[in-house]
């Protein structure tokens, strides 16, 4: 089955707890604090396989965790580090958060590679906090959460040139006679029903193009008729468009209509694919005998080109829009057209896609927190480093939960709770920490 469209949820590791440990060996007094840091989480990395080419692998598990950090142990032992969750995708791959829609990344080459989510930090351990006055401290640090984010991936396949037209023209013909591609054929509508690749080997040194055949347009494609703009998204890379066209209107239809017709399918679906370059192709010549029909095509083209833009025109300049005949299902004139195309095809640069990279919002600031009063009337804390600070608490401790409240004075948390009108034994409720305040 092909996919090219998914939803998944990815986990970072969670940061290994700091150790809380005294140094207890014989002839060794008031050894003092030696508990080890928590080793750092696994991070969450997306990288290019190459064995892949759909998103298959993703149809039936959604959800990736990296490993968590180990907790660190006496003797100043440093917990053991989570391992990378390491995602395998296909070349051409474009990630999006799904809350904002911004492109994370763009995994279009072989090598591509990117350390999406790193994972939370691991704690520190009590040997950190021993002080002058604080000599025998019985705390210490929680390992940092790891982070989350609902992604949506796309795959847009990899190809220099994109093959367009209605069902039924010959495209999938034409990619079968010019590569080594082997679509199905057959003498029926959407016979092609995934996008098909193929390599053209034009170029005396061996050098050549990939060639992607798209299931055929229809007319209301954009309101979802026949497969609608599925698969257009393949085409989205590619730097040239061959336009097949029915010349010999088998099925009724004008094929200067058709043109016109594909091209504003291509309209509905991205403004900027409509103006991408194109070659026109007009198949199936053996059945205008007179050809009359291509020459009632050439003169509206004519017309047609002359009318459009600016673009269009500098387009033109570099070889585009120029046109052919040929006969697909005998090879007749595809040698000609598949070299033009090469020839051409340095002219254009391919598509490239702005990687916004990781959104502010998804990345949290850290010493962010918020003060909402419960329906009890207690005033609850929330936030991500005001979580990991209580986590790491010894309630039972004076020197704990005095390192504690200082904390919390340092991060401003009082100065808030007396603006919201906080008095002397109003509970503070911070996650599963509670505490009466005392100004």
């Amino acid at each position: 089955m092909f996919i090219d469209r998914t939803k998944i949820t990815v986990t970072s590791g969670r940061g290994g707890d700091g150790c809380v440990s005294f140094r207890r060996e014989k002839y060794v007094s008031a050894g003092g604090p030696d508990g080890g840091d928590g080793g750092d989480g696994g991070d969450i990395v997306f990288e290019v396989d190459p064995r892949t080419s759909t998103l298959m692998d993703f149809r039936f598990r959604h959800k990736f965790t990296a490993q968590n950090g180990s907790k660190g142990a006496g003797y100043k032992k440093t917990g053991k580090s989570g391992d990378d969750l390491v995602i395998g995708v296909p070349r051409g791959t474009l990630i999006y958060d799904d809350a904002s829609g911004r492109l994370l990344a763009d995994l279009k080459d072989e090598d591509s590679r990117i350390v999406l989510l790193k994972g939370g930090k691991g704690g520190q351990g009590n040997q950190h906090f021993a002080t002058a006055t604080r000599q025998v401290p019985n705390f210490a640090r929680a390992g940092e959460e790891g982070r989350t984010l609902e992604l949506r991936l796309e795959l847009k396949m990899i190809a220099d040139v994109g093959i367009v037209g209605f069902p039924s023209v010959g495209k999938s013909t034409l990619l079968s006679v010019t590569t080594a591609a082997k679509p199905e054929i057959a003498e029926y509508h959407f016979t092609t029903i995934v996008p098909n690749l193929g390599v053209v080997y034009c170029g005396e040194d061996g050098s050549g193009f990939v060639l992607a055949d798209i299931p055929g347009l229809i007319e209301g494609a954009a309101e979802g008729a026949g497969l609608g703009h599925e698969f257009l998204r393949h085409v989205e890379r590619t730097r040239l468009l061959l336009h097949v066209i029915d010349v010999s209107g088998s099925e009724g239809r004008d094929p200067f209509e058709d043109f016109l017709a594909i091209n504003k399918e291509l309209y509905n679906f991205d403004q900027a694919l409509a103006k991408r370059p194109q070659i026109i192709v007009l198949n199936k010549v053996d059945m205008d005998s007179d050809g009359s029909k291509t020459e009632a095509f050439m003169k509206k083209f004519d017309e047609w080109l002359e009318k459009n833009d600016e673009e269009i025109r500098e387009n033109r300049e570099k070889g585009a829009y120029k046109v052919f005949t040929v006969m697909a299902a005998i090879a007749e004139g595809t040698d000609k057209l598949m070299k033009y195309t090469g020839s051409i095809l340095h002219n254009f640069e391919p598509e490239e896609f702005v990687v916004e990279g990781l959104p502010e919002e998804s990345t949290e600031n850290d010493d962010a927190y918020e003060i909402h009063i419960d329906t009890d009337g207690a005033y609850s804390v929330t936030g991500r480093r005001i979580r990991n600070l209580a986590l790491s608490i010894n309630m039972t401790d004076q020197e704990s939960f005095g390192y504690f409240q200082m904390q919390l004075r340092k991060k401003g948390v009082f100065d808030k709770l007396r603006e919201m009108g906080i008095k002397d034994g109003d509970t503070v409720r911070i996650y599963e920490c509670e505490f009466d305040f005392m100004d």
